[in-house]
């Protein structure tokens, strides 16, 4: 399954850019990352069966292992791309946040985007490590 990150702004140069890199070298499934301006753009259709998870302030708090357990199903079930949108600093509409088969929070707090990016990337590799049954996670 793609697991396929979009994210609004540029994340250039900086520090965070190098631990997203990072971990997308890491995983084991195939990963893209789109960025899209500020404002306006637009997201492509996929051809094949898809989930869209939004890193919302207002999403669910999940811990690792349930995250794995429901990108692992979604796989199973014959899902090819999962979408994970990190919207602009307003955050997401009502709207897509009804349309979205998943709102998932990093916890009350608020993060900067760029560390958010980062996050995800961590979170991912970590999931698909807990999947394969790769030793990186340790459940206490």
């Amino acid at each position: 399954m793609l697991l396929h990150i979009i994210a609004r702004g540029k994340i250039g140069r900086s520090p965070e850019a190098e631990l997203v890199k990072r971990y997308e070298k890491r995983i084991g499934w195939p990963t893209r990352l789109t960025e899209l301006p500020e404002t306006g753009g637009k997201i492509p259709d996929p051809q094949t069966p898809f989930r869209t998870v939004l890193l919302d302030e207002k999403g669910r708090q999940m811990g690792s292992e349930e995250f794995a357990l429901c990108l692992g199903r979604w796989r199973d079930d014959g899902i090819r791309e999962t979408r994970f949108v990190i919207g602009a600093a307003d955050g997401h509409s009502d709207e897509e946040r009804q349309q979205a088969d998943l709102l998932f929070a990093f916890g009350a707090a608020t993060w900067p985007h760029l560390l958010a990016r980062a996050m995800l990337m961590e979170q991912l590799f970590r999931a698909t490590s807990i999947l394969a049954g790769h030793p990186y996670h340790r459940s206490g």
